[in-house]
């Protein structure tokens, strides 16, 4: 049986929907709470990693340092990607709603996992109110 039109685009659009949804969640997720890090402050890092390396005899603490470098390289990496924080937003705004009807995901459930109220009034999703 071939599917309709319709319901091809209606697949289409959940899965765009889907991944404009995932991709501002796990640039959220990867934001860790307290002293933002910044590509800068991570650079700076490294810099003086290397200069220890450099000058490190101790062959265990040149491999803790190794490790160190390593870390902050791929930290780096995750950085760039969640740069575009703010177009990821956008997308997320723009599909948020739609994407909250068809799945059941509530307000309260969005803000626990630590999406912003703005945001979340911005997509159109309504507050959930507790019932006491």
């Amino acid at each position: 049986m071939a599917m309709s039109k319709e319901h091809k685009e209606a697949l289409a659009r959940g899965r765009l929907e889907a991944r404009s949804i995932k991709a501002y969640l796990n640039a959220l997720d990867a934001r860790r709470p307290g002293r933002p890090v910044t590509k800068e402050s991570l650079e700076q890092r490294l810099g003086r990693i290397n200069n220890k390396l450099e000058a490190e005899d101790d062959p265990l603490k040149r491999l803790d340092l190794m490790q160190s470098k390593v870390d902050i390289e791929q930290t780096l990496a995750s950085v760039d990607k969640g740069s575009n924080l703010e177009e990821l937003a956008t997308r997320f705004v723009t599909h948020a709603k739609s994407y909250s009807e068809r799945k059941g995901i509530s307000y309260t459930t969005w803000r626990q996992f630590g999406v912003p109220a703005d945001l979340l009034r911005q997509a159109g999703v309504p507050e959930t109110r507790r019932r006491s």
